[in-house]
């Protein structure tokens, strides 16, 4: 089939990988002039399928109302709020149930784990080089922090993983580098898991996309899909004062938080909303003084990654405020959560370093798994609303696209993906 792709950030590039590896003809068209130019840009690069979980989850909606006068909060709402943010909030206030969480969570974590053999299989087999290492490990500041990670604890024990529960000593035996000057009373270890560069992962499966056929349309945008035509697109380059119309057998919705726009002429409405995640990348300073792997504050939900010859800090979660606008609190939960763990090991300060603030938007639907497959419309299928972990379900997420629309049985159970949940 000739099938175009929409999107070229990692869920794009591992799809259109996938199905050209089946035989097919692909092109994907990005708006950006490289792939994994937004949303996998800086990410925190962890692949930990244990701990892919929806936000939403039993307390949050309480966890959330606390975080609104704390400092350094995880969550974070912030002003304007449009009416679909609004609406999205209220959809996500539902998913909070318990059963809900639970299934949402198994859903993900079936996924995850699909995903990592994938990704490995891929690496392996290809002999991709990229700034990856093994290791996870989350760092508990206190007592309250022990006991409110062990309801996820009982679901990595029913899903097999491999973890530990260390004391601070066993911790800092496996990373030297933690600070001496930061009490913690222990850790949980998961030797399995790690962490890895999603967007040099991009560039290269671009290449290897490329060496079997796939051409990628950079600098050019799609417009809304056609509910006469679905599978004739309209697209725009950067300097064209019209769309060229293209043609295909089928297209695949890969573009993140803007696809619910792309999507909406087919009558398909995706609740998509941008919840925004944040990192710092800085130069390591000192080898010895930096982190060896990948390890997450539990407490502040942030991931310190150990990148080649980079440190980088991620996370928080925020819906709402403006788009181009970074949150300067945020900001500075990264640097007090790297100072905290690793006080010596990124040049931040000192003359010419060069410290990458990003802000990036995780497409993220209200309950949590991303929607995989038809869309119900002939020739459309999509692959999107991964939220925070696209890096870690994108190369299973493609896997499944890719079998279904050769009318293969997936080989994950994927009970819950398809968008006949949108209908529940």
């Amino acid at each position: 089939m000739k099938i175009a792709v929409i999107g070229a950030g990692i869920v794009g590039v591992t799809t259109a990988f996938e199905l050209a590896a089946d035989g097919h003809d692909v092109t994907v068209y990005e708006r950006r002039a490289a792939v994994a130019e937004e949303t996998s840009f800086a990410n925190a690069g962890v692949v930990a399928p244990g701990y892919v979980t929806p936000w939403a989850a039993p307390g949050m909606p309480g966890k959330v109302a606390r975080f609104l006068l704390s400092q350094h909060a995880p969550v974070r709402v912030s002003l304007p709020l449009s009416r679909d943010e609004l609406s999205w909030m209220r959809q996500w206030y539902r998913a909070c149930d318990l059963a809900s969480y639970q299934a949402n969570r198994a859903r993900m974590q079936r996924l995850a784990f699909y995903s990592r053999t994938r990704l490995n299989d891929i690496t392996d087999h290809f002999q991709l080089e990229y700034d990856r290492s093994t290791g996870y490990m989350v760092l508990l500041r206190g007592e309250k922090d022990r006991k409110l990670v062990q309801p996820g604890l009982d679901f990595l024990r029913e899903a097999g993983v491999v973890f530990k529960e260390i004391d601070a000593a066993q911790a800092r035996a496996i990373e030297p580098a933690l600070s001496p000057d930061t009490d913690f009373v222990g850790a949980v270890h998961l030797p399995q898991d790690g962490v890895g560069n999603c967007r040099q992962f991009a560039m290269l499966l671009k290449n290897e996309a490329q060496a079997r056929g796939v051409t990628f349309e950079f600098n050019c945008a799609v417009g809304p899909l056609d509910q006469a035509n679905p599978t004739s697109l309209q697209v725009w380059s950067l300097d064209a004062t019209a769309p060229v119309p293209r043609r295909f057998h089928a297209v695949v919705v890969c573009g993140g938080v803007d696809s619910a726009q792309l999507l909406r002429p087919l009558g398909l409405h995706v609740p998509l909303a941008a919840v925004w995640g944040y990192s710092i990348s800085a130069p390591i300073q000192e080898p010895l003084n930096a982190p060896r792997s990948a390890l997450m504050d539990e407490r502040y939900k942030v991931a310190i990654s150990r990148l080649g010859n980079r440190v980088r800090v991620a996370g928080s979660a925020e819906i709402g405020g403006s788009p181009d606008k970074k949150n300067p609190a945020a900001i500075q939960t990264l640097y007090k959560v790297l100072h905290d763990w690793f006080p010596g090991a990124a040049r931040i300060a000192s003359t010419g370093a060069t410290v990458q603030e990003w802000k990036g938007a995780r497409p993220m639907l209200p309950d949590g798994p991303p929607l995989l497959g038809a869309t119900g419309i002939p020739g459309v299928w999509i692959n999107l609303g991964h939220g925070s972990s696209g890096w870690a379900l994108s190369c299973g997420s493609a896997r499944v696209v890719a079998d279904l629309m050769d009318g293969r049985a997936p080989e994950v159970d994927i009970e819950g993906l398809g968008v006949e949940r949108l209908a529940a």
